[in-house]
């Protein structure tokens, strides 16, 4: 399935100084050239021709504590889903790539749900929770996602890992919360579950 592509822009997520310094992680926002980017280091990691992203079991590598407020004020600890396998989806209101890929994630999400998989949205750059709420409602998204409107979030991910590196990027955690795939690319459901049913098959 192809997308549009919005214009292109950069921008340089907001962060503590000595975060951004230590990391310098420079976003291409909404439907960059995102699959070219790779993690930094040495990350042991494959890129298939669909711009998916894995790494062998024995090679992953614990992902970074992502917790805080959700859209609708609750406290969520990604940490609180061992033992299933998490789809982290970095999303914004603003983002049109996101509006396209909203339909299927929501539609993945409820196919899965009995299967242990957990989605999360991270939501970013949205300087308002109103928008994104209202985006959630539009296109039924029916799990939680944290918000994170200067993008700390997203800068937690270490060097040598498959780090979130474009609005929008997905990441999937395996059940040892370990960063097993990610793509920085918008995905259709068939691109969805290329990513999470070999995950949902591991023992």
């Amino acid at each position: 399935m192809s997308y549009g592509r919005a214009p292109r822009r950069r921008f340089t997520l907001l962060a503590a100084p000595a975060a951004a310094a230590a990391l310098a992680l420079t976003l291409t926002a909404c439907g960059g050239d995102g699959n070219k980017a790779g993690g930094g280091g040495n990350t042991n990691f494959v890129t298939g021709s669909g711009g998916i992203s894995t790494v062998d079991k024995g090679d992953r590598k614990a992902a970074p504590k992502l917790d805080g407020e959700t859209l609708d004020g609750k406290q969520l600890d990604v940490a609180d889903y061992k033992g299933k396998v998490v789809v982290l989806n970095m999303w914004g209101s603003w983002c049109g790539p996101c509006r396209l890929e909203a339909q299927y994630f929501s539609r993945v999400a409820k196919e899965t749900k009995d299967k242990d998989v957990q989605f999360v949205g991270i939501n970013t750059r949205d300087a308002k929770k109103g928008p994104a709420i209202s985006f959630e409602k539009d296109y039924g998204v029916p799990y939680p996602s944290l918000y994170d409107p200067t993008g700390k979030l997203m800068l937690r991910f270490p060097k040598g890992t498959l780090r979130p590196q474009a609005i929008p990027s997905t990441v999937v955690l395996d059940r040892d919360g370990k960063i097993a795939a990610r793509s920085l690319t918008a995905l259709d459901s068939d691109k969805l579950h290329k990513m999470i049913d070999p995950l949902i098959a591991e023992k």
